[in-house]
């Protein structure tokens, strides 16, 4: 019986690339969204009547239920969601925009959160599922300029890993994607930019600019990140991590933040523990 993915933000990036993937599986159905559909015509090749186009942007209520309504009716239910629509903001802490900040809270986490909680029930009621949520190695490791967008992603990370717990025996798993840089559009036209005006931020300038113009040059391959994602779904569901870092950068700096913590925590456990 064919699998039902429902995968958000698939007009670019991993998004794009993970619905071209299973466009070609025979025994998968896609729910491919985006706000705008005719970015989505790349599909057309691959469909014979296992797509559906979708209208949605993941900061509007009305839209979420629509796409869960239309895929439950197109294909009967929803195996596998992929959350993956979000987006960057680089500037310095005291020099961010609120509004920008605002908005990507509401696409990175909000967003998330809430096409999670529609499906939620159709999973339960089939007892079985997997919500694979995009965060990123900015999830688990900070760079400066980045602040708030490593909220977001640290933010993606708790309530996973608490939404795990929960719907453990109910069959349903959960699946943390931590990438580092590929080639997609996270660095580039996915991600606002304000330079630092303040001198005492010069330096953060070169930075920002840096991975503004390397956007696309990335050592990462979205097309082999989609293959990995997709063969830890479907073959390894038994034993499905939590977290799957992408990219050599994402696993040795996660290895390196947890070596780091871990060490600060026994040098401070004789202290920790004396006050209870």
């Amino acid at each position: 019986m064919a699998k039902t993915w429902l995968v958000t933000g698939t007009s670019t990036g991993f998004g794009k690339e993970l619905a071209t993937l299973l466009a070609q599986k025979e025994d998968v159905n896609v729910v491919a969204t985006a706000r705008n559909l005719a970015q989505l015509d790349y599909l057309d090749q691959f469909d014979h009547g296992q797509i559906k186009k979708v209208l949605l942007d993941v900061t509007n209520q009305a839209e979420i239920q629509m796409a869960v309504k239309e895929a439950v009716a197109a294909f009967g239910g929803i195996d596998v969601l992929v959350n993956n629509a979000g987006l960057g903001y680089f500037a310095t802490f005291e020099e961010s925009n609120r509004d920008q900040i605002r908005y990507m809270m509401d696409v990175n986490v909000w967003g998330l959160a809430d096409m999670t909680r529609a499906v939620l029930p159709i999973m339960r009621k089939q007892n079985h599922g997997v919500i694979v949520n995009f965060s990123s190695i900015g999830g688990l490791y900070s760079f400066p300029t980045l602040s708030f967008y490593h909220a977001t992603k640290y933010a993606v990370e708790g309530l996973s890993e608490s939404l795990a717990k929960e719907v453990a025996k109910k069959g349903i798993k959960v699946l943390l994607i931590e990438p580092s840089g590929f080639r997609t559009d996270w660095a580039g036209r996915s991600s606002q930019k304000d330079l630092p005006t303040i001198a005492d931020y010069a330096e953060y300038k070169e930075f920002i600019e840096a991975n503004a113009n390397g956007a696309h040059h990335e050592a990462g391959d979205p097309k082999k990140a989609a293959e990995i994602i997709y063969q830890q779904v479907t073959d390894n569901y038994d034993d499905l991590p939590l977290r799957l870092p992408l990219g050599k950068i994402s696993s040795d700096l996660a290895i390196e933040k947890y070596q780091e913590n871990l060490d600060q925590f026994k040098q401070l456990r004789e202290r920790a523990v004396t006050i209870c």
